[in-house]
């Protein structure tokens, strides 16, 4: 099974751009509110729904969080129950643990990459998952945390794709500036992928990307019929 994990970030917008070029997934899962814009699956919110509900405290996504709990019907895992919505379960926490012998949670999108090494999927698209919080100690934290989950989910057989706006992995470093001391090389040792295998070799051996038309068309009007 082919998921993709979508959450708020600015990389977000990868996800919008995988679609438009007919990428598809067995399911799509979502990070907190992100339902309430594209269709989910499956919803990971691990703060107790009364913080949406009785507080101001999620800021701008309050509204939106408030519009997605009262039209949702899909799955919502959380750390506790809720009488006026049904779909809201408690997220299997003790199980995963015990299955994975990990127990390593401080942000809601490691919960969602725990789950995807529990039910055993076979690839993870991860879209929005960008830790680029004001609050730097945060963000840093949540990065390692879910990166973890990551390498977790590789050491059991599991694809882990993030999108390319990414900083999750250092997706968005650049090619000559991923392999920390090369990088200060005259040629630095670069990663690419050829027939499928990782590979590592020389920045001046890897061919450079055919040029992109200056003013591609991809719809216009000489489509209509």
């Amino acid at each position: 099974m082919k998921i993709a994990i979508v959450g708020l970030g600015g990389s977000y917008a990868d996800y919008i751009s995988a679609r438009v070029a007919s990428q598809e997934f067995d399911e799509i899962w979502g990070i907190n509110c992100i339902g309430g814009i594209i269709h989910v699956d499956r919803t990971f919110m691990m703060d107790p729904v009364t913080r949406f509900l009785d507080t101001e405290n999620a800021g701008s996504q309050t509204g939106i969080a408030r519009e997605f709990l009262a039209k949702n019907t899909a799955p919502i895992y959380s750390c506790v129950e809720h009488p006026d919505f049904p779909a809201i379960e408690l997220y299997p926490l003790e199980k995963i643990a015990k299955a994975t012998g990990l127990c390593y949670f401080n942000n809601t999108v490691a919960y969602a990459m725990a789950y995807a090494v529990w039910k055993k999927v076979e690839k993870v698209c991860l879209f929005g998952i960008d830790f680029t919080y004001k609050n730097v100690n945060m963000a840093e934290s949540g990065r390692a945390c879910v990166e973890f989950w990551c390498a977790t989910a590789i050491s059991k057989g599991i694809k882990i794709e993030v999108a390319h706006r990414s900083g999750l992995m250092d997706t968005n470093v650049p090619d000559n500036e991923k392999l920390y001391g090369y990088h200060r090389l005259d040629d630095p040792l670069v990663q690419t992928i050829e027939n499928g295998s990782l590979l590592i070799t020389k920045q001046s051996k890897i061919q450079p990307p055919e040029p992109v038309e200056s003013d591609p068309v991809i719809f216009g009007r000489h489509d209509n019929v």
